[in-house]
């Protein structure tokens, strides 16, 4: 068959019927026939396609349907054969009945189309399934695919990253990463935020603990006089320059002219922690809030926010929770719904030290006045002493970056960190130091006059009370589906020692 002849007949869709013709008989459409795809009929589609998720919703039983995806397992028996197929948009995906001819065609891992009719189902595991009539193999796969139907460990999909995501749990992880985004777009469009986006490219360390990747476009001989001169090199932009670690500064620029802003997008922290708390690059959603003049409004707004994007993903991410709950951590839905249900702690510096100085637990570092808490004193003030999400506020000033507010003791600053059970630390924010002089001094303490005149500038000029938060999202990833480790929470972990692809 020629190209001509393989196109010899048609459908010519309208809004009133259904034509078949033949190519001598073409018409010329009438402008108001033709049907354009309105973007708020939620029924249709830009894309000819339809995913499995569609299909289950929209679809009416003994419909005819087209699914394409991923055979996940093949059952044949002695007169019927059964196919999982599953295309990432839902967990179970679709079981199609098959013979056993097309059956034994089909392997773990092969990407098919498949055509037939929706159909009511006898078992127990679907309300729905597909009576197949036609089966076509888009790509094969071979008998050595990694991802048999069969339990791998987290270590070993690590080193399957790209295929990991065919996975059952890391499909769930990438679909609630996905309503996780979308929950904190709606609570801050909803508040009146603007989005904005700020550079990844930096001159300047906002944290300033010098935990930064330099970049260079030199590479010189390798050794200590030329590590030297290369991190006094002027390169490309005539000034060191790093990666990222936060967009707290730039954020809070735009926030002195547009009020209330967020940004969420990728940090990068040279930080050699090989824990499962920690990540070389991940993903960080900060806000900046003008004519913000009390601690207590801050972190009522961050406790909002939290609860209110967690209520999202326990209603729209119900399946994907439920198998998170049953194969991962058999408390996650009481968790989280205590922590959209009751009210978070609050508990200053010092009160949180005479806590940890009187719990009758043995940890590792002591507990002391003056040093920031381990990981350790976290997960026990939230798993142990408030069992829930609680705030840490008003810590020395000596402990804290320049930025933040002191306080009128002049021995604190207005600040808190958020922690929640099994995680830890999940939220940092402060008020602003929005004073003049008093910022002036923290840079000299700081030794950062010279590099952030500019962050001056902005108190000089209209300066404004203000505040701000960040959350780090692969953290609020693990504690939304109770996985452990959080190189498992983000598609392409990037860690010490560990850069794969």
């Amino acid at each position: 068959m020629n190209h001509f002849q393989r196109f010899q007949h048609f459908k010519l869709i309208t809004r009133k019927n259904i034509t078949s013709f033949s190519l001598s008989r073409i018409k010329i459409l009438q402008p108001q026939r033709i049907r354009f795809l309105s973007t708020n009929d939620k029924s249709q589609y830009a894309l000819s396609s339809k995913t499995i998720k569609n299909i289950l919703e929209n679809s009416v039983t003994n419909e005819k349907v087209e699914v394409h995806g991923w055979i996940r397992s093949v059952r044949i028996q002695k007169n019927v054969s059964f196919a999982m197929i599953n295309d990432g948009s839902n967990l179970k995906g679709l079981q199609a009945i098959l013979t056993v001819e097309e059956a034994k065609m089909l392997t773990t891992g092969t990407c098919v189309r498949i055509r037939g009719i929706l159909t009511q189902s006898l078992g127990t595991e679907q309300s729905k399934e597909l009576q197949v009539h036609d089966v076509k193999i888009l790509g094969e796969c071979g008998s050595d695919y990694p991802l048999q139907k069969k339990h791998h460990s987290m270590e070993f999909l690590r080193e399957n990253l790209h295929l990991r995501s065919r996975t059952n749990t890391f499909g769930t992880i990438i679909r609630i990463r996905n309503a996780a985004v979308l929950a904190f777009q709606n609570f801050f469009q909803k508040n009146e935020f603007f989005q904005v986006h700020t550079p990844i490219i930096t001159s300047s360390d906002c944290e300033g603990g010098g935990e930064v990747f330099n970049i260079s476009n030199k590479l010189p001989n390798i050794n200590e006089k030329s590590l030297e001169q290369k991190s006094q090199s002027s390169d490309f932009f005539g000034m060191p320059v790093y990666l990222t670690v936060s967009g707290q500064l730039h954020a809070e620029m735009l926030a002195y002219a547009m009020s209330r802003v967020f940004i969420f997008g990728p940090v990068f922290r040279a930080e050699g922690s090989l824990t499962s708390r920690h990540l070389a690059e991940f993903w960080m959603l900060e806000a900046e809030i003008a004519y913000l003049f009390e601690l207590e409004e801050l972190l009522n707004f961050i406790e909002i926010c939290i609860k209110e994007t967690t209520k999202y993903i326990l209603d729209n991410c119900s399946q994907d929770i439920s198998f998170c709950n049953q194969q991962i951590d058999k408390e996650l839905i009481k968790c989280l719904e205590n922590t959209i249900n009751n009210s978070f702690s609050r508990l200053s510096y010092s009160e949180a030290i005479d806590v940890l100085s009187k719990a009758n637990q043995k940890f590792e570092f002591l507990p002391k006045y003056g040093y920031s808490l381990h990981s350790e004193h976290e997960k026990y003030l939230a798993n142990n002493y408030c069992c829930g999400p609680v705030f840490i506020t008003n810590y020395p000033k000596e402990i804290k970056p320049f930025y933040m507010r002191i306080n009128p003791d002049d021995k604190t600053v207005a600040c808190t960190d958020l922690l929640v059970p099994k995680i830890g630390e999940l939220v940092g924010g402060s008020l602003r130091e929005e004073r003049y002089k008093i910022l002036e001094q923290n840079l000299k303490k700081h030794d950062r006059s010279n590099d952030y005149q500019w962050y001056l500038d902005l108190r000089k000029y209209g300066t404004v009370p203000h505040g701000g938060f960040g959350i780090g999202f692969e953290r609020y990833l693990q504690y939304l589906t109770g996985i452990e480790n959080i190189r498992d929470v983000i598609p392409f972990p990037r860690a010490a020692s560990y850069c794969k692809y």
